[in-house]
């Protein structure tokens, strides 16, 4: 008889990964509307956008009332250092969740490169979700320049580290599973090293993105590693997730049965039509219509950001169609579902959230460039000077501002927008 393999005990609140079809974690394509459509169309379970450590900790937890939502929000810098400069300024949403609709099938993704940060900040979300991933493989320079994402590849020491730190003053105290998500290495006994390694820090669950780090998304994903690493994890009694290329939930299934592995995520797929993960049986893949009209409704019912609902709508909507015509001319969510010929259905609702957000027709005068600096010199304490230039650091481009300079140059409601845990506009949506 074939003896049963090994499984690592998955926590009591924690969730086993085997079996599972699951949203990629995907920056700006993850947030809280984006998942719970995910799962409305069967994603078994949803990671969230890669978030960094730092910009978890400090920010304070708060259940929104009307949206039902758990908020983990946060003052700009800008505005804690400078009041004067927006006395009614909103707090920055840096993590949202909705525990009833999400609730135990979000996996927080943390970005990291530090086990005591990491710690410090998992703890503080670790009570809301059914697991905390560490992305070590994001090849982006926004992630990987502060030693974090795919660079932990290259230090696997650290990476070991944190992914121990996690599973013993996070994962066991609030009993959920510490997992990873890492890319394949140049070599096939680079890769087997290094997931050797991790399977024995006490992770529940590994998931490996079939590419290397300077593989670029248009390329082909390259699976020959795949089995090596199923079989490595299964040894250890670690589920092991695959990643790349994977369009929808059937083909999802086949290729888990060839490469016998324990699951799989999609991810681009999924940001332009998050019906993918149903069955062919179930119906399959809804048209873009249905689903961007659900989006729209679940956005406003969270009252997500608007910049990032109109940017997932982009990728949603045919360039060609005259929706995305209407789309991209509205500034708010009144318009929005004027244009769309929502109205009737949503008009009630769109206006309410345009106010609470303030956008659209509810929008507040904007500060010039020169009355924001004015009223920053106006508040600033006598004698406080401006950096000097050896304060300034120099880069091949020229002088670079420093982060508070930036930042108090950044209108309010732009700050605001992006969060300090966002990435920038230009950063892709498939990074992570």
């Amino acid at each position: 008889m074939t003896a049963t393999p090994q499984r690592v005990p998955i926590p009591r609140n924690g969730v086993d990964y085997r079996g599972k079809v699951v949203l990629a974690p995907m920056v700006r394509s993850g947030e809280c509307p984006s998942r719970l459509l995910a799962l409305k169309y069967g994603a078994d379970l949803v990671w969230g956008p890669e978030t960094i450590d730092k910009a978890l900790i400090g920010t304070t937890r708060h259940v929104n009332a009307v949206t039902g939502t758990v908020d983990f929000t946060r003052y700009s810098s800008n505005g804690a250092k400078n009041p004067a400069i927006n006395a009614e300024q909103r707090e920055s949403v840096i993590y949202r969740l909705h525990p009833e609709r999400e609730g135990k099938r979000l996996i927080y993704q943390i970005g990291t490169s530090n086990p005591e940060t990491a710690v410090q900040a998992a703890k503080m979300v670790a009570p809301d979700v059914a697991g905390i991933d560490v992305n070590a493989g994001c090849p982006k320079p926004f992630s990987t320049s502060g030693g974090m994402g795919a660079a932990l590849l290259k230090t696997p020491e650290i990476l070991c580290a944190i992914l121990r730190a996690l599973v013993t003053e996070v994962g066991e105290p609030n009993e959920i599973g510490i997992s990873v998500k890492i890319r394949i290495l140049e070599t096939a006994d680079e890769t087997e090293k290094l997931v050797r390694s991790l399977c024995a820090t006490g992770i529940t669950g590994l998931t490996v993105h079939c590419r290397t780090t300077p593989m670029r998304p248009r390329e082909r994903a390259i699976r020959d590693q795949l089995k090596m690493v199923a079989n490595i994890c299964r040894e250890a009694g670690v589920a092991c997730l695959m990643n790349g290329d994977v369009t929808s939930r059937d083909e999802a299934l086949d290729l888990v049965s060839e490469f016998d592995c324990d699951g799989a995520m999609i991810a681009t797929a999924a940001e332009t039509n998050p019906s993918v993960f149903r069955r062919t049986s179930e119906g399959a893949k809804a048209p873009w219509q249905e689903v961007v009209k659900e989006y729209v409704k679940t956005s406003m019912e969270v009252e997500n950001r608007w910049g990032n609902t109109k940017f997932l709508l982009g990728q949603m909507i045919p360039g060609k169609d005259q929706a995305y015509q209407a789309m991209t001319h509205t500034k708010g969510y009144t318009e929005l579902v004027k244009g769309l010929g929502y109205a009737d259905e949503m008009l009630e609702l769109a206006q309410k959230v345009d106010k609470a957000l303030e956008i659209g027709e509810y929008d507040k005068p904007k500060l010039t460039k020169s009355q924001r600096k004015a009223m920053n010199k106006a508040a600033k304490p006598s004698g406080q000077q401006q950096p000097g230039k050896k304060e300034l650091k120099k880069t091949a481009a020229g002088i670079k501002r420093t982060a508070e300079m930036a930042e108090l140059d950044m209108p309010p409601d732009i700050a605001r927008d992006s969060a300090p845990a966002s990435v920038s506009e230009q950063a892709s949506a498939l990074a992570v």
